[in-house]
């Protein structure tokens, strides 16, 4: 027992180290929760972890409370005070690559905005177009794109999803896809070929206003 939290009750998150997917996974059990009703998880003793889910908890305004600390692990109570997430916020990237390890950072920010409540408006351009295409898989590039399945596996363990679950994660959280339309010319990519449907295909002037308009603002290479 810890405080008045039986063990099976706790949802065990050890092991995994990327907070999205924790993070994820949480507010996926809130929203068939009643407000004021708690959760408990078990995480890593990882500082990242602590810090990314205090924050998260003041942007969306729920509560999360380090329930206990070992020198391995800790247990957090998270109780659901906001019904919606809906800061009011955009958050506005551009992505330009298609690589494994490239992707990382700015779907996991993508992301990361998406379950804090913000507007989420990426804007695809240069090879990225492709990630948009239907069965689409990340790789390393040149030599070490042989080692790609298994650079995957190593990093679906700790909790990074493959690049299209995070799209889906975005998409289900509202968040709107760009896609520069000569870049989808130049990289034979068909509008049937997309597996989205949230896309708005333009070029440069339509996200600009889009970024005009945005808190928070990213271009990553």
């Amino acid at each position: 027992m810890i405080g008045q939290v039986n063990a099976q009750e706790l949802i065990d998150f050890s092991g995994k180290k990327i907070s999205g997917f924790i993070i994820f996974k949480i507010t996926e059990k809130l929203t068939d929760l009643e407000i004021n009703d708690a959760i408990w998880i078990k995480t890593d003793n990882y500082i990242a972890i602590q810090s990314d889910l205090s924050v998260w908890g003041k942007l969306t305004g729920n509560k999360v409370a380090l329930l206990e600390k070992s020198e391995n692990f800790l247990t957090f109570e998270i109780t659901k005070i906001a019904d919606k997430l809906n800061n009011g916020k955009v958050f506005s990237i551009i992505i330009s690559d298609k690589g494994l390890e490239e992707l990382l950072s700015p779907l996991g920010f993508s992301v990361g905005a998406a379950l804090s409540g913000y507007q989420v408006n990426i804007y695809f351009q240069g090879p990225a177009v492709r990630v948009l295409k239907k069965g689409f898989k990340e790789k390393l590039k040149g030599f070490n794109s042989i080692f790609s399945e298994f650079a995957r596996k190593g990093l679906s363990k700790i909790g990074h999803s493959p690049a299209q679950d995070k799209l889906r994660i975005l998409e289900k959280y509202g968040a709107k896809f760009y896609v520069c339309q000569p870049s989808m010319d130049h990289f034979g990519l068909k509008k049937q070929d997309i597996d989205f449907s949230n896309i708005v295909i333009c070029e440069y002037f339509t996200f600009l206003e889009v970024l005009d308009k945005s808190d928070i603002k990213f271009f990553l290479q």
